[in-house]
């Protein structure tokens, strides 16, 4: 007897999973179309870019890591200040500081060689960094809009 359960069991296991895989296959869609089904409003569409996740992410955490190389100099120059001659304090508040412009130097760095990578991946330039690209495209706006 529990044989045959075990066995039934196993049988309605098999259909079941049968089923499931045929229908899926039925309703399966595309990677695109799951993409787009799973993102939601006002989500960006692309992986890397100028508006991708990637930049946004890198670049959120670049400004974070220098907003804190910033209070961390403010906070080593407050201890260099109420430091009263101590010499080892005076040397921690410099290690602070030194350390803070060091965190803030990388933080410049890391965010212009990421910009730097993706402008090339992507194939895309910023306007911000390339000022005559603006210019020749508001250029050839008022020289469409005067014809």
């Amino acid at each position: 007897m529990n044989k045959v359960i075990k066995t039934s069991i196993q049988i309605l296991t098999g259909i079941s999973a049968a089923l499931t895989i045929t229908a899926g296959k039925v309703m399966a869609l595309t990677v695109q179309e799951g993409a787009e089904a799973a993102r939601g409003e006002g989500m960006p569409s692309q992986l890397v870019g100028k508006e991708g996740v990637f930049t946004q992410i890198t670049n959120t955490v670049l400004y974070a890591v220098g907003i804190i190389s910033v209070i961390m100099l403010i906070y080593g120059g407050l201890r260099y200040v109420v430091s009263g001659g101590d010499s080892k304090k005076v040397t921690d508040a410099k290690n602070t500081i030194l350390y803070a412009i060091i965190g803030l130097i990388i933080s410049i760095l890391a965010f212009a060689i990421v910009n730097f990578v993706i402008n090339a991946v992507t194939g895309t330039t910023d306007s911000a960094a390339n000022p005559n690209s603006l210019d020749s495209s508001s250029e050839q706006q008022s020289a469409e809009n005067s014809q």
